[in-house]
């Protein structure tokens, strides 16, 4: 009937109402820090960026040589040992307040022995921050970058002189200490350099220099951006390639290619050469090795290889 209250409607409202979620408080917060122009997709400096970007993905790398990176020596052991065995450095830097012991003492004393080493005093955060957080104890030399040289240099200095190339090239090679080896045993055997492939191969570090005992600095090391390019031109000028496997078909003691110009090819312990430098070697040659061994270190088989050329050579 009129006016019963079943049929009255006491409320606008229209049933159960969605609420935002949040939606609006989180609309009024702050949405941090403006973003650098850089990073603004839309801003004039962030097409420039992007500019310089891909022209420097299209710029051309140095094709051979060049120089290395730049390199620490953390640790007071590690900093004087490299001193004493002639690694070259730039600078020393020296912990603010440190404790002054034997070792801090003869770095020093090295340093300003040998010159031109520039002599820095770091908070230690700072060396901290240089490290990467490593234990550095207080010392830190920096290792200036190593100027490598160019693959055919090394055997158009030696023709130069009037002598028959007498290289060492690595394939595969990647500890440091290997390669200081080689370059001691080049140095010793009257050879002219070392070749290195710019890519998955050991390089001049620090750890490299102190090994060569002090060869690095007489004995130069070229690195190839192609090392089966590189042992291509070097068979162009003349020079033999003989590379060292396990199964060569020659004794190493019996190949008269040592006597002329050669490069010597040694490939890593656990792989041997690779496919296609081993198919560039114009000889492969093995090393009898009677006690059963099956291999020998790149260091150890490039010296072995060095002796019997320099027998050859008289």
């Amino acid at each position: 009937m009129a006016g019963s209250s079943s049929s009255r409607r006491t409320s606008n409202k229209k049933g159960a109402q969605v609420g935002s979620g949040g939606k609006r408080r989180r609309g009024l917060e702050g949405k941090g820090p403006t973003p650098p122009a850089e990073m603004r997709k839309k801003h004039k400096k962030n097409r420039v960026a992007t500019a310089q970007k891909k022209a420097a993905a299209r710029r051309p790398v140095a094709r051979r040589g060049g120089k290395g990176a730049s390199e620490l020596v953390v640790g007071r052991n590690s900093v004087v040992e490299a001193l004493r065995e002639g690694v070259p450095a730039n600078t020393l830097y020296v912990q603010q307040f440190i404790d002054n012991d034997e070792r801090v003492r003869e770095a020093l004393q090295l340093a300003a022995e040998r010159g031109g080493i520039n002599l820095m005093e770091a908070p230690r955060p700072e060396l901290d921050r240089m490290t990467n957080g490593l234990n550095h104890q207080g010392l830190v030399m920096q290792v200036p970058p190593y100027e490598y040289a160019f693959p055919e240099d090394l055997a158009a200095a030696a023709f130069d002189e009037g002598e028959d190339p007498l290289i060492v090239a690595l394939d595969g090679v990647t500890d440091p200490r290997n390669l200081g080896a080689v370059v001691r045993s080049v140095s010793a055997f009257g050879g002219h350099g070392v070749v290195v492939p710019e890519r998955r191969a050991a390089g001049m570090t620090a750890g490299a220099w102190k090994t060569s005992a002090g060869a690095a600095a007489r004995t130069p090391v070229a690195r190839a951006t192609n090392l089966t390019r590189a042992l291509e031109a070097y068979k162009k000028a003349g020079v033999a390639v003989v590379g060292l496997a396990a199964d060569g078909e020659h004794e190493v003691g019996e190949l008269d290619a040592l006597r002329g110009p050669v490069v010597i090819v040694v490939g890593s312990e656990g792989k041997g050469l690779s496919r296609l430098v081993g198919e560039t070697c114009d000889y492969l040659v093995r090393i009898p090795m009677p006690g059963g061994t099956e291999s020998l270190n790149a260091g150890v088989a490039a010296g072995v290889v060095l002796y019997e050329a320099a027998r050859h050579r008289g």
